[in-house]
């Protein structure tokens, strides 16, 4: 009896030391098992990372008040736009679903 080789195959991720199960035949990963790693606690670290998530979040705030501000002109100038082709373009006549039969 010959032994068949097996359709997955275990391997460790060499920057993070996760566990991969790959498929052989299909070559994509089926299963990622995270390391396990110690918690670190430094409160300087922590007190620093909440800082930047709330500056990350009064960024983006002000990236979407500046496109509202901005959505009235990009919309009149796509009306513009689409106005101008419907002008240039032929007039057809619309296909209705009664005509296909």
């Amino acid at each position: 009896m010959s032994k068949q080789p097996s359709e997955t195959f275990e391997f460790d991720c060499p920057c993070c030391s996760a566990k991969l199960v790959i498929d052989r035949r299909l070559g994509v990963v089926l299963s990622h098992v995270a390391p396990v790693r110690p918690p670190s606690v430094d409160l300087d670290d922590t007190a620093r990372l909440l800082r930047d998530q709330a500056e990350a979040v009064e960024a983006k705030f002000r990236a979407s008040v500046e496109a509202e501000r901005s959505k009235e002109d990009v919309l009149a100038r796509k009306f513009a736009e689409g106005l101008k082709k419907a002008k240039d373009g032929p007039i057809e006549k619309p296909l209705r679903d009664f005509d296909l039969d």
